[in-house]
Parts: C-alpha cells; sequence; structure tokens
C-alpha cells in the first residue's frame, strides 16, 4: 500500500473507534497524527474536556503525555549524554552518586531496559519530610530478585542523574533539546488552565480536575518535573518528534553518536513475552515496530522500515481510571502497521 493511502486509510480508521469511544463516553475526544515520509494527517475527534464546556480537541490542544516523558525527555537526553561522553550506559550509579548504596551497581542500561532490580512500587510519600536527597533514597532501597519489572524509578534516577550530568534543571534540558528538534509546543508543567489544554482526572468527587498539572502523583511531588512524566505536548509536536526520531535512526543527518544510539535503542535487549521486547526505553516488536504508552491514554507507535509513525493522544482518564476501549484503540493502530 502506498504511503498517502496508508496515511488516508489509517485516519479513517482511527476516526471511527475514537468516536464510538466518545459517543459511548469513554473519554471526552483526542487527537491523533498520521504519517509518512513527508505527508501527515491529523485526526480530532470530541471535546477537550467538561470544564472546557464545548471546547472541541484539536491538533494544537496539549495533552499530559504521562509516561511518553521517558521517551520524549529523558531517553534522548541520557543519548545526548552519551554522544557527548558525559554518561556511559554501563557505568555503575555509584560512579555518579559517590556512596555505599544497595543500588550502586544499577546502570543506566538496565534502567532502559527495565531491568536494574529497583523496587517496582513508586510511592515517594516515604521520602516526604525527610533530608536524604531523592537520588540517595532510592538507591538506598535494597534490590529486587534478577528480572524484568517496570519501574518508574529508575527513569527518576536518570532525570537527577542528568540534572547533575549538566548542572541544569530537567525542564531546562528537555526545552533546550526540543527547541533544537523544532517542537515549539512541548514543555513541562504547570500550563494554564484554558481549552487549549486537556484536563484529565477529576480524582475527587466534588473537587475540581487535574488541570494544567502533571496526572502522576509521584511527578507531582516533584514539583510535576521528572524523568518518567510531567511533560505536556501537541499532536502537532509529537509528528515533528517522530519525524525526526525517523529521520536520525536513517541517518538523514548523518551517522553521528545519537544516531547510533538510535539504531541501538530501536534493537531488542530484554525479550519481555511472544509480543514485544524491550529495547533501550521503547518496546519492540518482531516486525520492526517501535512503540511507547503512557497512562492518561497517549501513545507513540513508529515503524523505521517504512518510516510510518502514529501519535495518539487523549485523556482517557477523565471519566476514570479504567480507560474502557483505550486497548482497542491502540489495538487499531498495531494493526495498521501490518497493512
Amino acid at each position: 500500500m502506498r504511503d498517502g493511502e496508508w496515511v488516508a486509510d489509517t485516519g479513517t480508521e482511527l476516526r471511527g473507534v475514537l468516536k464510538v469511544m466518545v459517543d459511548a463516553g469513554w473519554l471526552p475526544g483526542g487527537v491523533a497524527v498520521v504519517g509518512a515520509g513527508g505527508l501527515w494527517e491529523f485526526v480530532a475527534v470530541g471535546r477537550v474536556g467538561i470544564e472546557c464546556g464545548e471546547a472541541v480537541t484539536a491538533p494544537d490542544t496539549r495533552y499530559d503525555v504521562a509516561e511518553l516523558t521517558k521517551v520524549m525527555a529523558t531517553w534522548p537526553l541520557v543519548g545526548r549524554a552519551v554522544a557527548e561522553g558525559l554518561l556511559d550506559l554501563d557505568a555503575p550509579m555509584r560512579h555518579y552518586f559517590p556512596g555505599r548504596h544497595p543500588g550502586g551497581g544499577v546502570t543506566a542500561r538496565q534502567i532502559l531496559t527495565h531491568t536494574s532490580r529497583l523496587n517496582p512500587v513508586t510511592w515517594l510519600e516515604r521520602y516526604v519530610g525527610t533530608d536524604r536527597p531523592l537520588a540517595e533514597a532510592i538507591l538506598d532501597e535494597e534490590l529486587e530478585e534478577p528480572g524484568y519489572r517496570v519501574t518508574d524509578r529508575g527513569f527518576i534516577l536518570l532525570g537527577l542523574l542528568l540534572e547533575r550530568l549538566h548542572r541544569q534543571p530537567l525542564d531546562r534540558l528537555a526545552d533546550d533539546l526540543w527547541r533544537h528538534v523544532g517542537l515549539s509546543a512541548t514543555r513541562y508543567g504547570p500550563l494554564p488552565r484554558t481549552p487549549s489544554v486537556a484536563p484529565t482526572e477529576r480524582r475527587i468527587p466534588g473537587a475540581a480536575a487535574t488541570w494544567g498539572v502533571v496526572h502522576n502523583e509521584n511527578a507531582a511531588l516533584m514539583g510535576g518535573v521528572a524523568g518518567h512524566a510531567g511533560v505536556f505536548s501537541t499532536a502537532a509536536d509529537l509528528g515533528v518528534f517522530a519525524r525526526e526520531l525517523l529521520a536520525w535512526h536513517a541517518g538523514e543527518h548523518g551517522v553521528t553518536r545519537f544516531t547510533d544510539f538510535v539504531r541501538h535503542s530501536w534493537l531488542p535487549h530484554q525479550t519481555v513475552d511472544d509480543r514485544f521486547a524491550r529495547g533501550l526505553a521503547w518496546k519492540v516488536t518482531a516486525d520492526g515496530l517501535v512503540h511507547h504508552n503512557g497512562f492518561t491514554g497517549t501513545s507513540l507507535f513508529l515503524h523505521p522500515p517504512t518510516g510510518r509513525y502514529v501519535g495518539l493522544l487523549t485523556n482517557a482518564v477523565h471519566y476514570g481510571r479504567r480507560r474502557p476501549g483505550l486497548g482497542d484503540l491502540r489495538a487499531t493502530v498495531r494493526a495498521a502497521f501490518t497493512c
């Protein structure tokens, strides 16, 4: 199938699934960007959220991307630090955070593949009111048994490590990266409560919805800026980001150490099950699909062999955390890459 047909057909499929979800009251609305090569198309269905009245969602509506923060902020910043010689993926954390900590032998590579053995329970409330630096507190926890366990703690630690290496706040480092890539609307919160920002969840009945501030509770404890969550973005920026990553992978910017990092990241490093393996940060399938999801209802899918991509932005948690239909929406995207 030609790229133009694929973009049009995939957009039509996603529009239909999103409409079903909106009509069923499963989410207020959603936006998708579907692209291939120099072509792209935007799909926007429904409203921004209850708080925004009749405002409809659009390609420039900002959504809380949740764990897409890991691949939109932390992962590329790690890659840049590796390319600049500031970070060794296989150096133990004690090299960067001196001290005798149980987690001192953990490496950045293990964190990126979710094999670090760091505590998978991320609650940071236990550290509130203590005088220990957060990185030290995370490394002081006893390690789990060897194996694959998804944990946000590792990406929180990488965010703190990046700040230490560059001696700059993570949000400032990310802003510099995004401006260089060409993302004009992506940033850490907080953002103004306007119809151009999608609210996430009303956590307590009768209270205001979480709106313009990070949905993830642990990132909120960190002031909204963390290595695992806190970023807001638009479908337009997600499309630009996807194009740039695919261009780096293809060597269109020259073969550099960052090109090598992207290519290395999108190889399978840790088998998870018969559906996917884990690359560095990303999930990787046997047919070459690279993807990542965010809890709020977001996803980014890239297919380097064809240069095709799909970005999804929804506030599926707006009516609660069950998020009905979200699995089907993501399955529709995955199926599109088999055409």
